[in-house]
């Protein structure tokens, strides 16, 4: 027993030695601006998760106004889209493929634009099996939250890279 805690203790410090450190996600104190507007509507999910994870983790504040922002993030288009990936022998669905498509754009109070239009994609694969039609309508709802989820990151790590002039 005290040879697998040494042996542990000592995989510890060499991984702290050499500076491994997981990815989380992007330091929010780096996202150069102390006040943001986001156009969605109060009630969009996307919207909700974007300003959650904005609000949490950093200095960002997000704000009700756009004239009290000095950026300005518009979505300009949400889609969800499902593709048939691949037939059975008998021409019956096997797999599908998940596609979730944003396109915004951040720009300043004074209206220049910061981050031209941008399009993130992401896509999910999903089997189906028509007797167990209800859970995969289940499954497909958790892999799209999963998608959103991956998106919003994506987000504010732009956001992060983004330089004030």
């Amino acid at each position: 027993m005290k040879r697998r805690t040494a042996l542990a203790c000592t995989a510890a410090f060499a991984l702290a030695a050499c500076g491994f450190q997981l990815r989380g996600t992007a330091p929010q104190s780096s996202i150069p601006f102390k006040t943001i507007y986001i156009g969605v509507p109060e009630t969009s999910t996307l919207g909700v998760e974007l300003k959650r994870n904005l609000r949490v983790n950093g200095d960002t504040r997000v704000v009700t106004d756009p004239k009290e922002a000095e950026a300005v993030l518009d979505i300009l288009s949400e889609t969800r889209d499902k593709v048939v990936s691949s037939l059975n022998t008998q021409g019956r669905i096997r797999e599908f493929t998940l596609l979730y498509r944003l396109r915004f754009q951040v720009r300043d109070n004074a209206g220049h634009t910061l981050l031209a239009p941008t399009e993130i994609t992401v896509k999910r694969d999903q089997s189906f099996n028509e007797s167990q039609a209800i859970a995969k309508e289940k499954e497909e709802e958790i892999l799209y939250r999963d998608m959103q989820g991956d998106i919003v990151q994506q987000i504010i790590r732009r956001l992060a890279a983004l330089k004030t002039a």
